[in-house]
């Protein structure tokens, strides 16, 4: 393994209409000494031959193509081709800042007890244009549990500090480190393709889930082991442009496999490893009652009423004042038909509201002229 070498692990499925971008922002790095894994997980649409015709002639970047498995299995397939002494990963509609690795290495170099560094990300919609500069705590509803970083981690110091030099950094920055373990409790605060990890820790962390049904939630899954070996590190600056709104992002079948995921995971962590958790136990009910709450509303769309309300009931079990919930069990226990009219009764009563609400927030965020 060669010191220094950061594997970017790029997983592809029939994306040639924008893994150029993602590959040539791996390639565009102020820190040289990187490899590029593209994994192809069976696409049909040209990949191969775009990589061929584009980076024939690129060392640096590594091609492999496997029968479709999932993004998971085209993840611990770039793992295991891994080279290098840290692994990054970049999903194939993102793309990275030219300075994200080499400051990234340079806080793992200067903290070795840390074994994973990730960063803040850049929201932007499928023409480039931003809508959210920093959209971590946006996208990750844990992030509301500890309003600001210094209630997460222990340890802080200014980025300028750990990693000096670096061209084209904003100014400003901090580099926050500590064992999160119990926080990743409450939900996932890791964004995936912010992720640059020691390869040895990779290799005790483990596989991505590569199950079925575990095709979406698996990245919470990951992270939450990772960070269960000890301390991490969190860089409060966007490092990546994470492109939303793509015909290709999730669907309501995806949102039900992430909210069952998310419950599995919790689950088997209080069991498994109970002892390690500092949470108080109104926070661990807490997020068990969240959890089922998700899963029951999914239940719920996906045409399951008997799960539903099991999973509502048990919500309830856990935090017994919740309106949404009670209200959504109740409809739950009605018949079908009367339940659909009371629901778009509903829409139709929230709408002129939501519009009132929508004009105020727009009213707040629209600055003073002057």
């Amino acid at each position: 393994m060669t010191s220094g070498l950061v594997s970017v692990v790029v997983p592809t499925y029939n994306r040639a209409y924008c893994v150029r971008r993602t590959i040539d922002s791996a390639l565009a790095q102020t820190y040289g000494n990187l490899e590029v894994v593209v994994v192809d997980d069976g696409s049909t649409d040209g990949t191969a031959e775009l990589i061929r015709q584009a980076y024939g002639g690129e060392a640096r970047v590594r091609y492999h193509s496997k029968p479709n498995g999932g993004v998971s299995t085209a993840r611990n397939r770039g793992i295991a081709l891994a080279r290098g002494e840290y692994v990054a990963f970049l999903d194939s509609d993102d793309a990275f800042k030219p300075w994200k690795l080499q400051v990234q290495v340079a806080c793992l170099e200067r903290n070795p007890e840390v074994g994973m560094v990730w960063t803040d990300m850049e929201a932007v919609d499928p023409k480039g244009r931003v809508f959210n500069p920093k959209h971590l705590r946006t996208m990750y509803w844990a992030y509301r549990w500890w309003p600001r970083a210094e209630q997460l981690f222990t340890g802080r110091r200014p980025l300028a500090e750990v990693a000096p030099d670096v061209p084209g950094v904003p100014p400003g920055g901090t580099f926050y480190t500590g064992d999160i373990f119990s926080a990743m409790v409450m939900g996932n605060l890791v964004h995936t393709s912010t992720v640059v990890l020691r390869k040895a820790w990779a290799d005790r962390v483990g596989r991505f889930n590569e199950a079925d049904d575990w095709r979406l939630g698996e990245d919470y899954d990951y992270h939450l082991r990772t960070c269960r070996q000890g301390p991490v590190g969190f860089i409060d600056l966007p490092s990546i442009e994470f492109v939303r709104g793509l015909t290709d992002h999730i669907t309501i079948r995806h949102a039900e496999l992430s909210s069952v995921n998310f419950l599995r995971t919790v689950t088997r962590t209080l069991k498994e490893d109970r002892d390690r958790v500092a949470l108080p136990r109104w926070m661990v009910r807490a997020v068990l009652a969240e959890a089922n709450a998700w899963v029951g509303e999914t239940r719920d769309k996906q045409g399951d009423g008997r799960a539903a309300r099991r999973h509502l009931a048990r919500s309830l079990l856990y935090r017994p004042w919740q309106p949404r919930t009670l209200a959504m069990l109740a409809l739950c226990c009605l018949p079908p038909g009367v339940a659909r009219r009371l629901q778009g009764l509903y829409r139709l009563l929230k709408r002129p509201l939501k519009g009132t609400a929508r004009a105020d927030a727009g009213r707040l965020a629209t600055p003073e002229s002057g």
